[in-house]
């Protein structure tokens, strides 16, 4: 049990059945009236947000996640296999479970699973990964508006708007919050 005292951004929790990460906390003391904490809180299988306000002391339960390094194995029929790179267990997640992750996925690839209670819960993806553009349009010369983008499809199927010299065959790199190309590598 931990205190709503003790609550800090990142800190998981268990409230009601779900886990929950803490993304945004305030603690507030009225000129009248006990003090409270005001939290901002992100479920982690849903990816839902909640606001929730507690009593100053009051305690819930902390949930304790722990994150393993796992090798990208493989997909078939929707399900993506994955192993424990100390232990060689392979476990396998579905589409729902991975949510966009699927798209920067290559095999070999290692990442962190974040497990709660020996079940998997939700991947860490690194912030960028480099993928081959495998097919694009040629840029047209003279065609050098500011900005000018066109569409690529990479390696994983991931169709992103990338610049005009960018050509098929190339290496770029991917931000994979938010899908976007970042540079050429």
């Amino acid at each position: 049990m931990i205190s709503v005292n003790d609550l800090r951004t990142g800190v998981t929790v268990e409230l009601e059945g779900e886990i929950y990460s803490v993304v945004d906390f305030l603690h507030v003391k009225p000129g009248k009236g006990a003090a409270f904490v005001r939290t901002k809180l992100k479920n982690i299988r849903t990816g839902a947000s909640v606001e929730r306000t507690f009593r100053a002391g009051e305690r819930i339960a902390r949930a304790h996640i722990e994150s393993r390094q796992m090798q990208y194995l493989y997909a078939a029929d929707g399900e993506y296999f994955f192993m424990d790179m100390e232990s060689y267990d392979q476990i396998s997640l579905s589409e729902a479970d991975l949510g966009d992750a699927p798209k920067f996925l290559l095999e070999n690839m290692t990442i962190g699973i974040q497990f709660y209670e020996n079940q998997a819960i939700g991947i860490d993806l690194p912030t960028t990964v480099v993928l081959e553009v495998t097919q694009t349009e040629p840029g047209f010369k003279g065609d050098t508006a500011q900005g000018a983008t066109k569409p690529a499809t990479l390696q994983t199927g991931l169709t992103i708007q990338v610049p005009l010299f960018v050509e098929q065959g190339d290496m770029v790199k991917v931000d994979t919050r938010s899908g976007e190309y970042i540079s050429r590598s």
